[in-house]
């Protein structure tokens, strides 16, 4: 109880003090209420809780979070405030690190996993930090897991060809060879409409993360392959890939990935997704010598540490480039 007041106090007085005085405050409180004995007042004012998750998410909104990934925020951060039974003042780095262990024994979460919630919870007590709404962050001490590098798998070459000689609808071709020559995400190609493609340049606008536009390219084939599946279409849907059966739907992410997962089922291809293709692609570029900004560019990261991730070489360029280099 006193160690909240004084947080409490140094909290509001932290906006009229340097780091000096805050330390020589924190001295003096913990000094004077040391001769003292404090109680719990459970007054109508203490009662009352701010809802700081529903601030931070509307922080995060405003900075063109996706309600994907706001969701996947407030689930993070909800399970971890079920879990302590705390209020957030209280919280302190040896709670957060207690949880995070229990979790990754009860889950047996990858280390990737446990990253990824010690990062969002970073991010939200950093900002509660920054707003002033606590002192200083649990997280900060908590430091980033350290992860192995696993290497993804990419299509070959015959394996996308195997893929687009068996399409059984012309639909199904054209949505494989858009993803195989743009890159773009699936979530980003399920929301073109027709009237997003030019045909003339080889090129649509999409919607990225953050709600980005950015400009993606198709190549020669994907191009006739679109057009021959548009004008085999009787619906009047202005969305660019629909379902299949009336009343011709624009077609979801699942309704894709379901598709896709057929094919990989059928032809004995291992874990045929759409994410895939985008990885496939970065790899082909790096490998043709695309630099890598301008890989960062054509992809939509923010960060180029992102783009190096999906950027496969193979180790036969690397033997190539060591005997071209070093001898």
């Amino acid at each position: 109880m006193k160690q909240t007041l004084i947080n409490e106090i140094v909290l509001k007085m932290v906006s009229y003090l340097n780091n000096a005085q805050i330390e020589k405050l924190q001295e003096v409180l913990h000094n004077t209420f040391a001769k003292y004995s404090i109680s719990e007042d459970t007054s109508q004012e203490e009662k009352i809780k701010t809802d700081y998750v529903e601030l931070f998410l509307s922080a995060k909104r405003v900075e063109g979070c996706s309600e994907k990934t706001l969701k996947y925020y407030k689930s993070t951060i909800g399970s971890l405030l079920d879990n302590l039974h705390k209020e957030i003042k209280h919280i302190e780095t040896d709670d957060v690190r207690k949880y995070l262990t229990d979790y990754q024994a009860k889950k047996n979460s990858s280390k990737v996993t446990i990253d990824n919630i010690r990062r969002i919870l970073s991010s939200f007590f950093s900002w509660l930090e920054d707003e002033n709404y606590i002192l200083k962050s649990p997280v900060r001490r908590i430091h980033k897991i350290k992860t192995s590098t696993i290497i993804k798998e990419t299509y070959s070459d015959e394996e996308l060809e195997l893929m687009r000689d068996n399409c059984k609808e012309l639909r199904d071709l054209a949505i494989i060879d858009m993803l195989a020559s743009t890159g773009m995400r699936i979530g980003e190609m399920v929301l073109l409409n027709r009237n997003d493609i030019n045909f003339k340049e080889r090129e649509c606008i999409v919607f990225g993360k953050g709600s980005k536009e950015r400009v993606v390219y198709f190549d020669a084939r994907t191009k006739i392959h679109l057009q021959d599946y548009l004008k085999c279409r009787l619906d009047d849907t202005p969305a660019l890939f629909v379902s299949l059966k009336s009343p011709h739907k624009r077609i979801t992410i699942g309704g894709v990935e379901t598709r896709l997962r057929e094919y990989g089922k059928q032809l004995n291809i291992n874990k045929v997704h759409p994410h895939k293709f985008r990885r496939t692609l970065a790899t082909m570029a790096i490998d043709k010598g695309m630099p890598i900004e301008q890989l960062q560019r054509l992809l939509g990261h923010s960060k180029i540490d992102t783009t190096l991730q999906y950027a496969m070489v193979k180790q036969s360029n690397v033997k190539i480039a060591h005997r071209k280099y070093i001898g």
